[in-house]
């Protein structure tokens, strides 16, 4: 904060605080303390930068008030008078619909429900004079479009500017990852301590993408181009105050660390606005077997048997995975290299099922076992893990409010005008439970024909394309970008559902949305299911997806050798 504060000139400072995972954590807070449920980050950040942001007379929109806005407001209000400063201090709130479950329909059990909420809300707490705005859960993007309706006055017709503004809220979201942070081709720029992106927002809805004179990292059109891949899936990206169009955006160079985004169009928002809801899902545990040098195959095979002849019946757990991670090398010259991993993962609804039972077995086989036997730490007692889910609640349904620094509450209507038939990505996904290959609407732009590509050489993907990857719930995104325009042309012939299933077999039984991005050069699939539960089930070795894209970029194809 205080970096962003000291490097240049701002008008506004946003922080993004939340996550899937985050609002899980934020509730169990709130069960132990009903005054918590906010991330308390900030108001470290704050102690220190408060005064150094109102002497600059830079306003600071955040999320950091998860799941108690309202709470976190009084507490920016309490330290700001502790340091002998008077802001004034919004929130917005509305977004949590826990209290109202039953009366949504929502399942029962909930420890967090919220909803989406768009940007208007925070526009109102500005043009009411606040210095700080908070908020619980809003769209990523909303921190950013929220300052943009303030200042330019825009209403909820003006999509195109909406879109804009969503567009550069969606690259600024992740800090870092539009500034070289995460970036496919590190290597290419000084990343040890890259700095932060800002966003030069102009009344149009376009926007320049850089970054403080002096900092490190890098602002480039394949730095951008990753962000808006991440975690977003077809080329509609749908919001609570526009569907933005990304298959319209256009990035250009303009200059050292500066990247012009454009020609971004916008459609009408959907009539729902989704919601997070977050659950106790059971309990789980792990046991990790180190098995070195020789027949690792058949250590691990001994393991397995051994352990579940050990499990009593009636105390075994209801799920049971094993993941064998051959990290060993051959003729290794340290130990460790010479080893490989095999993990256990117990999950079941009655914690005593994934507790002392895995770790009295595990213990018994230690003198009984394969040759080397040891574990890479004493088996737990077990941990309770989260289920993340979304769901889709009428957008007039839910009391988008904000509470000005005077005390007024102001209702925000929702979006007068939807679209009841617009393309749903996140529908598209879920639509079904088959594992068949499916292409996106827009696949029919593919780039087909074209001119021999000449010989080809065996060699990773990743020489050629970029890749980032993330998470939605239970479903991975992965972004597969091209540098240039004959590899765009090579990339989008080549790299069907069917071929991505063969490179990454993990995915060979789910279903895969494939969607197409020519102004970017870009290709997006939607894995649905490979994460399971979400992130905090912990479903798989990298419950995030957030290396899918590396795994991808590694594997070994045939690559015209003119690209290469």
């Amino acid at each position: 904060m205080r970096e962003m504060l000291t490097g240049g000139p701002l008008d506004v400072l946003t922080g993004d605080y939340l996550a899937e995972l985050t609002m899980l954590i934020l509730a169990r807070d709130r069960l132990r303390d009903p005054s918590l449920g906010y991330a308390k980050t900030f108001l470290r950040q704050l102690e220190e930068c408060l005064g150094l942001a109102l002497e600059r007379g830079v306003r600071i929109v955040v999320n950091a008030g998860g799941l108690n806005p309202a709470r976190l407001a009084d507490a920016v209000r309490e330290l700001a008078k502790s340091l002998g400063l008077d802001p004034a201090v919004g929130h917005v709130e509305g977004d949590d619909l826990l209290p109202r479950g039953k009366e949504l329909g929502l399942p029962e059990g909930l420890l967090a429900a919220n909803a989406y909420l768009g940007a208007f809300g925070i526009a109102e707490c500005l043009r009411g004079g606040a210095d700080v705005v908070v908020t619980g859960r809003v769209t990523d993007a909303a921190l950013v479009v929220g300052p943009a309706v303030a200042h330019f006055g825009w209403g909820a017709e003006d999509l195109d500017a909406l879109a804009g503004a969503v567009v550069a809220g969606h690259v600024l979201e992740c800090g870092a990852q539009a500034t070289g942070g995460n970036y496919a081709f590190f290597r290419e720029h000084d990343v040890t301590r890259p700095g932060f992106p800002l966003a030069e927002l102009h009344p149009d809805g376009s926007s320049v993408i850089t970054k403080h004179p002096g900092t490190g990292g890098a602002v480039t059109v394949g730095t951008v181009t990753a962000q808006l891949l991440y975690e977003t899936d077809g080329p509609r990206y749908l919001g609570p105050d526009v569907t933005a169009r990304l298959d319209t955006v256009r990035l250009t160079a303009d200059g050292p660390d500066r990247v012009r985004i454009s020609g971004v169009r916008g459609e009408a928002p959907p009539p729902t606005l989704k919601a997070g809801l977050n659950r106790l899902g059971g309990h789980r545990n792990e046991v990790v077997f180190v098995l070195t040098g020789l027949d690792i195959e058949a250590k691990a095979a001994l393991v397995r048997r051994q352990f579940e002849d050990g499990l009593a019946a009636d105390r075994r757990p209801a799920g049971l995975r094993w993941t064998l991670a051959r990290t060993d090398h051959a003729d290794a010259d340290t130990e460790e290299a010479a080893s490989a991993l095999l993990r256990l993962t117990a999950r079941d609804a009655d914690p005593a099922r994934v507790g002392r039972e895995l770790g009295r077995v595990a213990v018994e086989m230690g003198l009984a076992g394969y040759p080397g036997f040891h574990l890479t730490a004493p088996p737990g007692p077990g941990a309770p893990y989260g289920v993340f889910e979304a769901a889709h609640i009428g957008a007039g349904e839910v009391e988008h409010t904000a509470v000005l620094p005077d005390g007024r509450r102001v209702a925000v209507p929702p979006a007068p005008v939807t679209a009841t038939a617009t393309t749903s990505a996140s529908a598209t996904a879920t639509a079904s439970a088959t594992a068949t290959a499916r292409e996106g609407p827009e696949a029919e732009a593919s780039v087909s024909g074209g001119a021999d590509p000449g010989p080809t050489r065996r060699a990773p993907l990743g020489l050629v394309a970029g890749a980032r990857s993330g998470d939605k719930g239970g479903d991975a995104n992965l972004g597969v970008w091209a540098r240039d325009e004959p590899g765009w042309q090579w990339l989008s012939r080549t790299l069907s559902t069917e071929l991505l299933r063969e490179l990454l077999p993990e995915t060979a039984e789910l279903p895969i949305t494939r969607h197409l991005l020519p102004n970017l050069r870009a290709l997006n699939f939607t894995i649905t299911g490979l994460l399971g539960e979400g992130v905090a089930a912990q479903h798989r070795f990298d419950p995030q997806a957030k290396a899918l894209g590396e795994w991808l970029r590694s594997r070994r194809l045939d690559i015209p050798e003119a690209l290469l």
